[in-house]
């Protein structure tokens, strides 16, 4: 019969159905039923054949009854985010960072690690294992207990979890992040370049969760950016979408030099400017002018509804933002709204989880639920 839905059609629409009544439940207050039903758009029979499914996979519990009013009491469903974790880390320039979240990405225990650009391959590694245990022993958990991990970085990444360049540290060139952090924990390991994890950050828990097309500025001792098209992230064929500072004439490989140039850290050179120090002020608009060169680029190629400046620079908005409005101004047909991310230094491992959370969610979709063998 035309138009029938066939056997594969059929597994595929019922993992849908569960990832609907999964999203429907998270991070939220028990439901009825009824209430799911209305959420997703399911019909309530097939919303009680899904959520008997999750029941028994372990993916959803009841929550209690519904007190008062005549009859039977209805039952409350809650999603079960305690059942399982995830690992997300931060290799940073400066900083290696650790987080165990549950499956509401709640951070339950985190770790932090000091580290310099000049430290090699094997330090840098050694500082990430560190992390990583400290950051389960303080969750009580071996890597065994770890569903996902996510791992961001400097650089450029392939699909399988490896550095393909990295300019920012010589060293990490060539290093497999993947098969280095699945020792710890040997569950997936899905890695992905710092600027676009923390773009994923600011979708999901920052300031551009109704932005569906977004550009993120990493303003730091490094200059970077991540692409959201359509609510999505944008990675492009080889994984190297973004990386407009590798054109010298933008100016993104030597903004961050007009601050060292003056006296003092970067910090420091916004805080004077902030008082009226000329000499400062003038670096922080050089600054500015290479970091709109890039940014006006991507504005004019992708229209994006908003502007996300995050990374180092960002908890100097107030005098970073009007002056980079104005640089827009001058060179895009249609300035977008311009914000500083609020997530600080938590943008990238948060963009970390978020990516284990979505390849704990994609099992969801294609039937390789982990809690069928952890229950």
């Amino acid at each position: 019969m035309a138009g029938e839905l066939s056997g594969g059609d059929l597994s595929r629409l019922r993992q849908l159905n569960a990832l609907a009544v999964i999203k429907a439940l998270q991070g939220g207050p028990s439901l009825t039923l009824t209430e799911v039903a209305k959420r997703t758009g399911l019909s309530r029979a097939s919303t009680e054949d899904v959520v008997r499914e999750l029941l028994d996979k372990g993916w959803v519990a009841e929550a209690g009854a519904t007190a008062g009013g005549v009859g039977r009491p209805a039952r409350r469903y809650r999603f079960r985010a305690e059942a399982g974790r995830v690992l997300g880390i931060d290799i940073g320039d400066h900083k290696i960072r650790a987080v165990v979240a549950d499956l509401d990405g709640a951070v339950l225990h985190s770790a932090r690690m000091p580290v310099t650009p000049e430290m090699g391959r094997v330090e840098r590694l050694e500082a990430v294992d560190r992390a990583a245990a400290e950051c389960l022993e303080g969750a009580n958990l071996s890597g065994g207990d770890v569903w996902a991990s996510g791992v961001g970085t400097t650089g450029l990444v392939d699909g399988a979890g490896r550095v393909m360049l990295s300019e920012a540290l010589p060293e990490w060139t060539g290093v497999d992040l993947a098969a280095h952090v699945r020792r710890l924990a040997p569950g997936p390991v899905l890695v992905e370049n710092d600027s676009k994890l923390a773009a994923l950050a600011e979708c999901w828990r920052g300031v551009a969760r109704y932005a569906k097309d977004m550009v993120f500025l990493l303003a730091g001792l490094r200059t970077g950016a991540g692409l959201v098209i359509d609510g999505k992230l944008h990675r492009g064929f080889a994984n190297a979408s973004g990386e407009i500072g590798a054109l010298p004439v933008l100016g993104w490989i030597r903004a961050q030099e007009h601050l060292s140039a003056a006296s003092g850290e970067a910090g420091d050179v916004f805080a004077a400017a902030r008082a009226g120090d000329k000499a400062a002020a003038n670096a922080v608009r050089r600054y500015v002018k290479d970091l709109a060169l890039g940014a006006s680029a991507l504005v004019l190629a992708l229209d994006p509804q908003m502007v996300v400046v995050g990374g180092g620079f960002s908890r100097s908005a107030d005098v970073l933002i009007e002056p980079l409005r104005r640089e827009l101004d001058r060179w895009c047909i249609r300035t977008p709204e311009v914000r500083m991310s609020a997530l600080g230094d938590e943008g990238v491992v948060l963009g970390a989880v978020r990516l284990a959370l979505d390849d704990v969610e994609d099992r969801v979709l294609d039937g390789r639920s982990p809690l069928v063998s952890h229950l």
